[in-house]
């Protein structure tokens, strides 16, 4: 078998897909993409064609081997995004090929069905304790949020006093055993960030995400002596090696790496297993769309250490397409009592519908990151 073609597909809302092709009629699907720079990424996976058209697809390990070190340049979140739909679609022809999903051939499961979260809140939170209440009635076991706004280095107690009143609020709403992520977004700056954490105790959150910037995780070292609230980190953090250190450091509990960014199935089920060596848990990071949260399940199946799912149905950034929208059964990602049962289908166990595909990609998109400032002019992080 040879791979014979690769075609990219950039679809509201913000996604990008890639489909590869092969001379025996097997077809897989990737999820290739970096929000806001989807057509970097579209050019990058056209860049890496040349190094798997008219070869063998089911040579998963070399070819990602060769997409990652022939370039001498290597990781970012440009060409770690690029390999990582490529990589999801090999996995996809493969498990087609022997009739099985993908997590038969990683060693088969270890759990049948994952638990989900919901995010609730948007960029700005706001009205979050009836989001939380709403979708906890539709049978959700776990939330997530934005806890702030954009903050300064050093900024207001008053900022401090509305984060906790809407964690409060929250878990007012839900009571006291519904887990609540509360992601800080690489917000928060070291000063705010051990205050904030001190702060949000007393509701007994699931955990804090991205407290400070990946590239200041050194930081975690003190913040972790201010509170007992499990840390997650990772969604910006695009190979084992990057996070090598932070598994050094031990100053993390739960890595969310993001399988279409951290250079795929083949690179996520490594660094998941290097966190399980370290005792550390792992929640994929997955605001994207379908093809990339069927990878993330295949790859949940396999691992010991993931205890939950982020999925992207109805989040925020959602606008006039949905999870839902490109495939033909929707029961698929049917979600029970917290949880979503890992897909059986051959291959990522989901199929895609492709003239819908086709449609959207005629309009394509050009979604931009929000720019946010601070009162005083300065760029703020979103």
């Amino acid at each position: 078998m040879k791979v014979t073609n690769i075609e990219t597909f950039v679809v509201a809302p913000r996604w990008c897909f890639v489909k590869v092709e092969t001379d025996e009629g097997i077809t897989g699907w990737g999820e290739p993409v970096v929000e806001g720079k989807a057509a970097t990424v579209e050019t990058a996976v056209h860049e890496l064609s040349d190094f798997l058209i008219g070869k063998d697809p089911m040579k998963i390990e070399d070819h990602w081997n060769v997409m990652y070190r022939a370039g001498f340049y290597r990781g970012g979140p440009i060409l770690m995004s690029a390999i990582a739909g490529l990589d999801q679609a090999l996995w996809d022809i493969k498990g087609k090929y022997f009739d099985a999903p993908v997590y038969q051939l990683l060693g088969g499961a270890c759990r049948d069905s994952i638990r989900v979260y919901s995010w609730i809140g948007g960029d700005r939170p706001s009205d979050v304790g009836a989001a939380a209440q709403k979708v906890v009635e539709a049978g959700f076991t776990a939330v997530k949020m934005n806890g702030t706004e954009e903050l300064q280095y050093v900024d207001s107690y008053e900022k401090i006093d509305n984060v906790v009143e809407r964690i409060a609020s929250v878990r007012e709403a839900v009571g006291d055993y519904i887990g609540i992520g509360i992601d800080f977004h690489g917000r928060v700056h070291k000063p705010m960030a051990k205050i904030l954490a001190k702060e949000l105790e007393p509701f007994r959150p699931m955990f804090i995400e991205e407290p400070v910037l990946p590239e200041n995780n050194e930081a975690l070292a003190e913040i972790t002596k201010h509170t007992c609230i499990p840390i997650a980190t990772g969604e910006r953090m695009y190979s084992r090696w990057d996070f090598k250190p932070l598994f050094e450091s031990g100053h993390a509990d739960i890595i969310q790496p993001d399988i279409s960014h951290a250079g795929g199935i083949t690179e996520v089920k490594k660094i998941a297993s290097m966190a399980e060596a370290y005792d550390v848990a792992v929640a994929p990071h997955c605001p994207l769309g379908p093809i990339a949260l069927a990878a993330c399940l295949q790859m949940d199946a396999t691992a010991h250490n993931a205890f939950i799912q982020e999925q992207s149905l109805g989040i925020h950034y959602n606008k006039g397409n949905d999870l839902l929208d490109y495939i033909t059964d929707k029961s698929v990602f049917a979600y029970e009592d917290g949880h979503v049962k890992i897909p059986q289908g051959a291959g990522l166990g989901i199929e895609i519908n492709e003239e819908k595909v086709k449609e959207m990609a005629k309009e394509g998109h050009r979604w931009r990151n929000p720019v946010w400032r601070h009162q005083d002019g300065t760029v703020a992080e979103w």
